[in-house]
């Protein structure tokens, strides 16, 4: 199903119709043509330019879905991290003292 009517066609900004290899791209609404297949350009994610190339698998998509404009957090702890600050130390066994 296509987001927007077939008699519209696919939303293209102005700016990106002319485009070049290597261009920067702030359209991120803007649809990806045949006609841009095998460009290497540069897409604005809110913050930094991420540099991607157009393959024929990308046509009819957006170009904001390929640039991610969060950062992924590793939420796993280190192996290392995970008894510190429990006060037991690994290995040490935790019986009753002999006198």
């Amino acid at each position: 199903m296509s987001p927007r009517s077939k008699w519209k066609g696919p939303f293209v900004d102005e700016a990106v119709k002319a485009i070049v290899d290597g261009a920067k791209i702030y359209s991120r609404r803007s649809t990806i043509l045949t006609d841009f297949v095998g460009f290497m350009v540069q897409i604005h994610n809110g913050k930094t330019f991420l540099g991607v190339k157009i393959t024929e698998d990308m046509v009819g998509h957006k170009f904001g879905e390929f640039a991610c404009t969060r950062k992924i957090k590793n939420l796993r702890k280190s192996a290392g991290a995970s008894n510190q600050g429990k006060g037991a130390t690994p290995g040490k066994g935790g019986g009753a003292k002999k006198k």
